[in-house]
Protein backbone atom coordinates (compact mmCIF):
# COMPACT_ATOMS: atom_id res chain seq x y z
CA UNK A 1 0.00 0.00 0.00
CA UNK A 2 1.01 3.60 -0.39
CA UNK A 3 2.46 5.59 2.50
CA UNK A 4 -0.45 8.02 2.30
CA UNK A 5 -2.93 5.24 3.12
CA UNK A 6 -0.91 4.23 6.18
CA UNK A 7 -0.69 7.87 7.23
CA UNK A 8 -4.44 8.35 6.85
CA UNK A 9 -5.13 5.16 8.81
CA UNK A 10 -2.73 6.18 11.57
CA UNK A 11 -3.89 9.77 11.97
CA UNK A 12 -7.60 8.99 11.65
CA UNK A 13 -7.45 6.18 14.20
CA UNK A 14 -5.49 8.33 16.68
CA UNK A 15 -8.03 11.15 16.35
CA UNK A 16 -10.90 8.71 16.92
CA UNK A 17 -9.06 7.03 19.81
CA UNK A 18 -8.55 10.38 21.49
CA UNK A 19 -12.18 11.32 20.91
CA UNK A 20 -13.53 8.07 22.33
CA UNK A 21 -11.22 8.45 25.33
CA UNK A 22 -12.63 11.89 26.02
CA UNK A 23 -16.13 10.46 25.59
CA UNK A 24 -15.41 7.71 28.11
CA UNK A 25 -14.17 10.31 30.59
CA UNK A 26 -17.16 12.56 30.15
CA UNK A 27 -19.73 9.76 30.29
CA UNK A 28 -18.37 6.77 32.29
CA UNK A 29 -21.53 4.67 32.38
CA UNK A 30 -21.16 1.00 33.28
CA UNK A 31 -23.28 -0.27 30.37
CA UNK A 32 -20.99 1.51 27.85
CA UNK A 33 -17.76 0.14 29.33
CA UNK A 34 -17.58 -3.02 27.19
CA UNK A 35 -18.49 -1.21 23.96
CA UNK A 36 -16.04 1.62 24.52
CA UNK A 37 -13.30 -0.82 25.50
CA UNK A 38 -13.80 -2.75 22.26
CA UNK A 39 -13.85 0.37 20.11
CA UNK A 40 -10.76 1.91 21.69
CA UNK A 41 -8.90 -1.40 21.51
CA UNK A 42 -9.62 -1.77 17.80
CA UNK A 43 -8.61 1.84 17.18
CA UNK A 44 -5.38 1.34 19.13
CA UNK A 45 -4.47 -1.66 16.99
CA UNK A 46 -5.30 0.27 13.81
CA UNK A 47 -3.07 3.13 14.99
CA UNK A 48 -0.22 0.70 15.60
CA UNK A 49 -0.65 -0.98 12.21
CA UNK A 50 -0.81 2.38 10.44
CA UNK A 51 2.24 3.67 12.27
CA UNK A 52 4.27 0.51 11.67
CA UNK A 53 3.34 0.47 7.99
CA UNK A 54 4.26 4.11 7.65
CA UNK A 55 7.61 3.49 9.35
CA UNK A 56 8.33 0.62 6.97
CA UNK A 57 7.45 2.70 3.92
CA UNK A 58 9.54 5.68 5.05
CA UNK A 59 12.51 3.57 6.15
CA UNK A 60 12.61 4.28 9.90
CA UNK A 61 13.71 1.65 12.41
CA UNK A 62 12.10 0.68 15.71
CA UNK A 63 15.20 1.72 17.65
CA UNK A 64 15.03 5.40 16.75
CA UNK A 65 14.54 7.41 19.97
CA UNK A 66 11.54 9.40 18.76
CA UNK A 67 9.82 6.17 17.66
CA UNK A 68 10.32 4.68 21.13
CA UNK A 69 8.80 7.80 22.72
CA UNK A 70 5.84 7.61 20.33
CA UNK A 71 5.26 3.95 21.23
CA UNK A 72 5.22 4.89 24.92
CA UNK A 73 2.71 7.65 24.13
CA UNK A 74 0.61 5.15 22.18
CA UNK A 75 0.61 2.76 25.15
CA UNK A 76 -0.36 5.60 27.50
CA UNK A 77 -3.18 6.77 25.24
CA UNK A 78 -4.44 3.21 24.86
CA UNK A 79 -4.49 2.77 28.63
CA UNK A 80 -6.32 6.02 29.32
CA UNK A 81 -9.67 4.84 27.93
CA UNK A 82 -9.72 1.89 30.31
CA UNK A 83 -8.68 4.10 33.18
CA UNK A 84 -11.64 6.40 32.52
CA UNK A 85 -13.87 4.00 34.42
CA UNK A 86 -11.51 3.64 37.40
CA UNK A 87 -9.55 6.88 37.93
CA UNK A 88 -10.57 10.48 38.37
CA UNK A 89 -11.34 12.65 35.37
CA UNK A 90 -8.38 14.94 35.92
CA UNK A 91 -5.85 12.08 35.85
CA UNK A 92 -7.21 10.61 32.63
CA UNK A 93 -7.64 13.96 30.89
CA UNK A 94 -4.15 15.07 31.88
CA UNK A 95 -2.63 11.79 30.73
CA UNK A 96 -4.48 11.90 27.42
CA UNK A 97 -3.49 15.48 26.67
CA UNK A 98 0.11 14.82 27.71
CA UNK A 99 0.41 11.66 25.60
CA UNK A 100 -1.05 13.30 22.48
CA UNK A 101 1.02 16.46 23.00
CA UNK A 102 4.32 14.60 23.40
CA UNK A 103 3.55 12.39 20.39
CA UNK A 104 2.80 15.41 18.22
CA UNK A 105 5.97 17.13 19.41
CA UNK A 106 8.01 14.04 18.51
CA UNK A 107 6.54 13.90 15.01
CA UNK A 108 7.05 17.53 14.07
CA UNK A 109 10.25 18.47 15.90
CA UNK A 110 12.17 15.17 16.50
CA UNK A 111 14.52 16.62 19.12
CA UNK A 112 16.77 13.54 19.14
Amino acid sequence: MKAEIYQLLHVFSIILLTGFTFYAVSNPQKHLKKLLSMITGILAVLALVGGAGLMAKLGYSWGTPWVIVKIVCWLALSAMSGMAFRKSKSVVLSGTILAVGVALYMVYFRPF
